[in-house]
């Protein structure tokens, strides 16, 4: 098969992005296996939030695919915590953003994996095998897409100038109240679209230019991390609501890059 040159790029996968895409395919495998059974085991974790046993073998399985590929490597999990490694590198992983959709049989799900280098995110991948969707990037090799079986499609953050004609998403209006008092009603209020694309997906719509900003207002590093690279390869921008680096903020905001200062300024504006 002859490929383009973006597609040939696409390919050419170095070692740690090559190791994070067959962990995603072995996530796949068991998400999909419990997606929709009706056996399914939901637990309640304390934080009041649902963890089922897809989410657990999931995490285990990537576990232990980084023990035995990179077993030098720290790993933080949502689901297990973090385990010490002997290098600067340390593995993000998220088996099931979106556990909620994914106990009601909705879709929207995905499991995450990143890869961090002194601090760093340099590897991003978020499969949703239930949408049939796959998104990765890798520092410096732009930011990819693939649809059931079609080519990767390299992607591309909106042209959009102005708050007034953008669209944006988010989850919910959980949360928000806690960080900024006028912040969501500011957004609602000024964008020309609003959608609660939720998770995951909000983010990702940034990075394929279907949306021009998404916001989360209460965030992990998992939920967040493989993300990181994914929009800012594809030309976006991603911080915590203040502007600092969204990995430490436990807020994430997403933009193309365009309308990202004014979207803070309306964050900030009751702070």
């Amino acid at each position: 098969m002859t490929h383009t040159p973006d597609v040939a790029l696409a390919l050419e996968l170095g070692p740690d992005l090559e190791l994070a895409l067959a962990m995603a395919d072995a996530a796949d495998l068991i998400t999909m296996d419990r997606f929709g059974a009706l056996d399914l085991v939901v637990e309640t974790k304390p934080d009041l939030t649902p963890v089922t046993e897809a989410d657990k073998a999931t995490e285990v399985a990537l576990r232990t695919m980084l023990a035995e590929h990179r077993p030098g490597d720290s790993v933080l999990g949502e689901e297990f915590g973090t385990s010490d490694g002997s290098t600067a590198r340390r593995w993000i992983i998220d088996p099931i953003d979106g556990t909620k959709n994914y106990v009601r049989g909705v879709p929207v799900w995905a499991t995450l994996i990143a890869l961090v280098v002194d601090g760093e995110v340099v590897v991003g991948v978020v499969s949703a095998p239930a949408l049939a969707r796959r998104w990765w990037a890798a520092s410096g090799t732009g930011a990819w897409g693939r649809m059931l079986d079609r080519e990767p499609v390299r992607l591309q953050v909106s042209l959009v100038r102005s708050l007034n004609d953008a669209s944006l998403s988010y989850s919910d209006a959980v949360g928000w109240s806690a960080i900024t008092a006028t912040g969501l009603e500011s957004l609602l209020n000024t964008t020309w679209r609003q959608r609660a694309y939720g998770d995951f997906w909000s983010h990702i719509l940034v990075a394929e230019g279907a949306v021009d900003v998404a916001a989360e207002p209460a965030l992990g590093p998992w939920d967040i991390a493989a993300i990181i690279p994914i929009v800012t390869e594809a030309g976006g921008r991603i911080t915590a609501f203040d502007g600092r680096p969204a990995l430490e903020g436990g807020c994430a905001v997403t933009t193309n890059g365009v309308l990202h200062g004014s979207v803070l300024n309306l964050l900030r504006s009751d702070r």
